[in-house]
């Protein structure tokens, strides 16, 4: 792709420079990796230290929320304004070169750049618990306890605006069939990666006769249906 016909990122900051054409900065694209990613890492400096927190994610809008406890010393300093960097990414498989350098794997990733506020609001903290719980099994939110005012002081909950936000996707088979290795007796070729839920374990204490919530059985509906289509490759 010429330089000129190439989409522009947001930032200098937020730009690919390592293997540019595979730089996408449309929001759909960057939505629909941040949407499809069950854990985020969040990075941040601590007394000059380099932390990646692991933590969960959702998005409402044009924000993305993070949340933990009230003690959290991460979120402590992410709400004092630290700049942090928030990344999510996807593998879709193994990328099988004929020669072991030009090996890879396929995958979706986003990188947002910001500071973080803290929501101190109580319905926009509800809100946000509630995008947490319903990306995790949608639906779940109307089948479980509400959290009560005790537990909202206790949790902290940061936005962070897709201000500064870039994807960077790589698709495809490998990338030598091209070159001498071309003629190789090696074989190539991609492994797709597919994840599944496997059958729901109740926890040993639950009372009998308590079923399987229609949140839950829908998900695995929609899981084996996915596995019956095969797989959907970006």
């Amino acid at each position: 792709m010429p330089p000129e016909d190439r989409p522009v990122a947001p930032s200098a900051r937020t730009k690919v420079l390592r293997e540019a054409h595979r730089g996408v900065y449309d929001r759909a694209s960057i939505d629909a990796v941040l949407d499809a990613a069950l854990v985020c890492h969040l990075a941040l400096i601590d007394d000059g230290q380099p932390l990646a927190v692991p933590t969960l994610h959702a998005r409402i809008g044009d924000v993305v929320y993070v949340h933990g406890s009230a003690a959290s010393r991460a979120l402590r300093i992410l709400r004092a304004g630290a700049p942090a960097c928030l990344t999510a990414t996807l593998l879709d498989g193994l990328v099988l070169a004929r020669s072991v350098f030009e090996h890879s794997i396929n995958y979706r990733s986003v990188m947002i750049l910001g500071s973080l506020r803290e929501v101190d609001d109580p319905d926009d903290k509800l809100a946000a618990l509630e995008a947490f719980t319903n990306k995790l099994v949608p639906g779940r939110w109307a089948e479980a306890r509400q959290p009560t005012a005790k537990e909202l002081a206790a949790t902290s909950i940061l936005a962070l605006t897709l201000t500064e936000a870039s994807a960077k996707i790589r698709r495809g088979p490998p990338e030598d069939a091209d070159t001498p290795d071309g003629a190789l007796n090696v074989w190539a070729g991609v492994l797709p990666l597919q994840t599944r839920w496997g059958s729901p374990i109740p926890d040993p204490e639950l009372r009998p006769g308590i079923p399987l919530p229609a949140s839950v059985r829908h998900l695995l509906d929609e899981d084996a249906a996915d596995a019956v289509s095969g797989p959907s490759l970006p």
